[in-house]
């Protein structure tokens, strides 16, 4: 039988879009024949507002591009003054900034497993892995002040040194964490109907991946084994012992199988991180304005969703000539097009959540 060729619109107010985001359809029956992203609602001209700011007016900025992560885009910003600046970083906060990153990352992929599973039909995963993320986000607002935009890092070092104590819950909660993981992974895992809708949905190979700039879990899932903490080594990174995880199918659930992994290796940076950690200062002798000297510089950080670059130009003056960000979410998107035609309609949700993207880290 012939059909007739339809538009449809999901979202922007879209419960699985996870924020403003609108793709637009072109549908033959349940088939998508064709799939075009349209994004920018939530754009805020970041890039645009920071020429107009001192480096550390920056960084609560910086807090509100990827929500979820926001501890690591403190932390790329500073870093890529540092870089300019050649500052050496007290070796206390260095092991601070480790410690609260890696937490960051477990947060973001329970937020991204819980949301994943309830987008496909799995509610009680949801309510579990929210219950283990608000055990991190304590401890966020226990050091910081904050629960979801911290403000923590700062040019030279952290804002503040943790509180009595705090390690100690940090390495209790790293215990509690394995045992939940392992949990998580049984309790979905080896799920028929999850690896039903998952394996061999939203499949493509390294070289389509390569080709598509794509970074983290949308990148190691293909068997490329790419991650900046290994391979471009930034803050104390090299003095840890983890493993960077890779899966070689490409597809939906390989994708989870990555970033659930991940959490796992995280939680040996941080047990690493928590014994290591020496006494001392938490800041370097840095200028209350700081002005970089003239130049230019590319740094890159790994983030949960992949490459976090931040491209700074200075005209040694407090504020910056020009700063870009590569936005890990903006450049996995690209793909999706490719990944939806000739998807049935079912698959949609389960593609566009594997790929994990956060708006704020796509429209900027």
């Amino acid at each position: 039988m012939r059909t007739e060729e339809m538009l449809l619109n999901v979202g922007p107010q879209h419960p699985s879009t996870h924020g403003v985001f609108r793709i637009l359809l072109k549908i033959d029956g349940e088939i998508i024949r064709e799939a075009t992203p349209v994004i920018g609602y939530l754009h805020r001209g970041t890039e645009k507002l920071a020429e107009n700011l001192n480096y550390t007016q920056i960084i609560p900025y910086t807090d509100r591009m990827d929500y979820l992560s926001a501890m690591i885009n403190n932390y790329a910003v500073v870093h890529a003054v540092e870089t300019l600046m050649g500052l050496e970083i007290p070796e206390r906060a260095e092991y601070l900034r480790v410690i609260v990153m890696e937490l960051n990352r477990i947060a973001s992929h329970l937020v991204w497993f819980g949301t994943y599973l309830l987008d496909i039909g799995a509610m009680s995963p949801f309510l579990y892995a929210f219950q283990d993320r608000e055990k991190i986000i304590d401890l966020f607002n226990e050091i910081s002040g904050a629960r979801l935009t911290y403000n923590y890092m700062r040019v030279g070092g952290v804002k503040w040194d943790a509180p009595e104590g705090w390690l100690d819950k940090v390495r209790n909660l790293v215990s509690y964490l394995r045992e939940r993981h392992e949990e998580y992974l049984e309790l979905v895992g080896g799920n028929e109907i999850f690896i039903n809708r998952t394996k061999g949905v939203g499949k493509y190979d390294a070289k389509t991946a390569v080709q598509y700039g794509l970074s983290g879990p949308c990148l190691r899932c293909t068997g490329i084994q790419r991650d900046l903490r290994k391979d471009q080594p930034y803050s104390i990174y090299d003095r840890f012992d983890f493993d960077v995880p890779i899966a070689t199918e490409g597809d939906c659930y390989d994708r989870f199988q990555v970033r659930m992994e991940e959490i796992r290796q995280s939680l040996r940076i941080i047990e690493q991180a928590v014994e290591q950690i020496p006494e001392g200062p938490i800041m370097a002798k840095v200028p209350r304005l700081i002005r970089p000297p003239e130049g230019e510089v590319y740094t890159a950080v790994e983030n949960p969703r992949g490459e976090l670059g931040v491209h700074l130009i200075s005209k040694g003056k407090a504020n910056p000539w020009r700063i870009h960000w590569r936005r890990p979410s903006f450049h996995n998107l690209q793909i999706l097009p490719q990944l939806l035609e000739g998807e049935n309609i079912a698959n949609l949700i389960a593609i566009l959540g594997a790929v994990d993207i956060v708006l704020g880290d796509v429209d900027g």
